[in-house]
């Protein structure tokens, strides 16, 4: 596999994670798809709190459990939001200037999970246009 033009994913470090975990490699990423759908609401909601504590921790475990499975872009985003989180923290206001970055994630997380998924051999296989209608919410493509 090679690197896909937008990004999404490092299939090498994909590939290397895939082959240091193994037979526990389906499992774990089942651990990152679950978490990582948990670490997204849990940053919408304090983005909705304007808690910038409340966006470091979600934040950072989405950030290392991305970068674990080559979803570079979605690390990169987690990163930048925990980052300035901490910031925030540490100068006591809130975290409304992140509000563009909070609103690019679930996007940004979907569409990685999707490629993820379409690299298991436990996900049932979906026709392109299928998988392309659910991601745009639903919409026939043509």
């Amino acid at each position: 596999m090679t690197n896909e033009p937008d990004g999404l994913i490092d299939w090498k470090a994909f590939a290397e994670t895939r082959s240091l975990l193994g037979a526990g490699f389906v499992r774990i990423l089942g651990y990152f798809l679950e978490d990582g759908t948990k670490s997204v609401a849990a940053i919408e909601e304090a983005m909705r709190l304007k808690d910038s504590a409340k966006l470091v921790m979600p934040a950072h475990t989405l950030k290392g459990e991305a970068w674990q499975f080559g979803a570079n872009r979605l690390a990169l985003l987690a990163e930048e939001i925990e980052v300035a989180a901490r910031h925030y923290v540490e100068i006591q206001i809130d975290p409304s200037e992140l509000v563009e970055k909070v609103v690019r994630l679930r996007p940004l997380f979907e569409a990685t999970v999707l490629a993820l998924e379409a690299t298991s051999p436990l996900v049932e296989r979906r026709p392109v246009a299928a998988a392309q209608r659910n991601a745009l919410g639903g919409m026939r493509l043509g």
